[in-house]
């Protein structure tokens, strides 16, 4: 379904005026696959150096709260991908990163950016150190690669907001059953470290069985059956995982991803979603995307 995403939500997004403009300009957008792909192109190919030091400039530098005078909903994203890092940060390492993205403004002339999700102190300061030796023009297209990567995940959780919306909305119209062109249950995989979709993930879709539903700690009176299996293409979408049927029955699914297969010395070997299907929902779409990074995955449900 295509959501109408105002311009500001483009800003918090992404910082620049320029990008919103034109993401708005390419609007709507039927899923959140085709705005990242807009947005790549506009970013990549479409907006100028300006527009990226725009966004840059739009972010607190890291480790540090945003200014009054800031983009307050972009800030607020900001500090709050950020707070898990410096949670239990020293006052010295604060002191020592504050140090460093003194020295690096100096260089570059533009505040360290880096995509700070899953990243610890530690972490994000290392890397600092390390991207002060590039040269200027090198470390610019760095730093606007890990924007976009802040970009994408912040319009994962965009598209994310915007469906419960609708949900809500549609959940007072009577529902129809739908003629379905894909099965009702899907999925794909964006690789968030590398801003790509990812390929060759193999997924496995099962379905409980049992006289009692499973639950957390507890496997329940019953077992998984495996409905389908199959492995994300280059576009980072799966198979077909179940038959094209009308109407799903209502029951408990889960979704598991071979991360540790695609990820060799990630941290999780694989990933399991399980979710439940009532008979409200049973001619819904349900698309559970992954954005998997070797430290850190998130997901939500898609449309």
């Amino acid at each position: 379904m295509a959501m109408e995403i105002r311009e500001g939500d483009w800003k918090v997004c992404c910082g620049s005026s320029d990008f919103a403009k034109l993401m708005v300009k390419g609007s709507p957008f039927n899923s959140l696959e085709a705005a990242i792909e807009s947005a790549r192109d506009i970013w990549f190919n479409q907006v100028n150096v300006a527009a990226w030091l725009e966004a840059f400039a739009a972010h607190p530098q890291i480790g540090k709260s945003p200014s009054p005078s800031s983009n307050s909903d972009f800030a607020r994203r900001s500090v709050t991908e950020q707070s898990r890092a410096f949670a239990t940060t020293s006052a010295s390492a604060l002191e020592e990163l504050a140090e460093w993205n003194v020295l690096y403004r100096q260089k570059f002339g533009f505040i360290f950016i880096i995509c700070a999700s899953g990243r610890t102190h530690a972490e994000m300061l290392a890397e600092l150190k390390g991207r002060y030796a590039n040269r200027p023009i090198v470390e610019l297209e760095i730093a606007a690669k890990e924007q976009m990567k802040i970009t994408e995940l912040r319009m994962a959780k965009l598209f994310s907001e915007k469906a419960k919306v609708v949900s809500q909305t549609e959940s007072t119209k009577p529902q129809e059953a739908p003629k379905r062109s894909r099965p009702p249950i899907t999925t794909h995989v964006l690789d968030v470290s590398r801003g790509a979709p990812a390929a060759g993930v193999e997924v496995h879709l099962e379905v409980w069985n049992g006289t009692t539903s499973p639950s957390f700690g507890h496997g329940g009176r019953g077992d998984w059956s495996m409905v389908g299996t199959s492995a994300t293409d280059k576009d980072g979408r799966s198979g077909q995982l179940m038959d094209l049927v009308e109407s799903l029955n209502p029951g408990t699914y889960r979704i598991s991803f071979n991360t540790g297969k695609y990820c060799p010395g990630g941290f999780f070997p694989y990933v399991s979603i399980a979710f439940e299907v009532t008979e409200s929902q049973k001619l819904e779409h349900f698309h559970v995307p992954l954005l998997l990074s070797p430290f850190s995955f998130t997901t939500y449900r898609g449309s």
